[in-house]
């Protein structure tokens, strides 16, 4: 009412050209877009790390049955190194799960339930709670 078209009145301030509040808002909203861009590249992040870690989590499995049933040599230096790097990486996040599953006639599930406790994690977090700030 008593404010001209260009220029926008906020409360008892100074009146402000309305370009100056439009590239305010761009701003924000740019501001906004960012977020949600690095918010992508951190869930891309997040999910190539659960995905590896799966992978290496089979790689650890297969390796296992293959020395069980004497397919490869354990005594070989190649074999002996990746055994060791598999058996490292997984080994910490394995055996919390191993002290709670009972013993199964020598079969091993813990893989497969912690395989399964990631692909939880990576829908839970990609599909269901990210979304919902965003």
């Amino acid at each position: 009412m008593g404010t001209a078209p260009e220029t926008v009145k906020r409360g008892s301030g100074p009146a402000r050209p309305a370009l100056a509040v439009a590239r305010r808002c761009l701003y924000r909203r740019a501001s906004w877009f960012e977020t949600v861009r690095h918010m992508n590249a951190l869930l891309w992040l997040v999910d190539t790390i659960i995905t590896i870690f799966i992978w290496l989590l089979i790689a650890q499995a297969v390796l296992s049955w293959l020395l069980v049933f004497g397919v490869v040599n354990r005594h070989n230096r190649a074999v002996a190194v990746i055994g060791d790097f598999l058996f490292r990486v997984t080994e910490p996040a394995l055996r919390p799960i191993r002290s709670i599953l009972p013993n199964f006639a020598g079969v091993d599930l813990s893989p497969i339930i912690l395989i399964l406790i990631l692909l939880f994690l990576e829908r839970l977090l990609i599909y269901d709670i990210v979304p919902h700030f965003l």
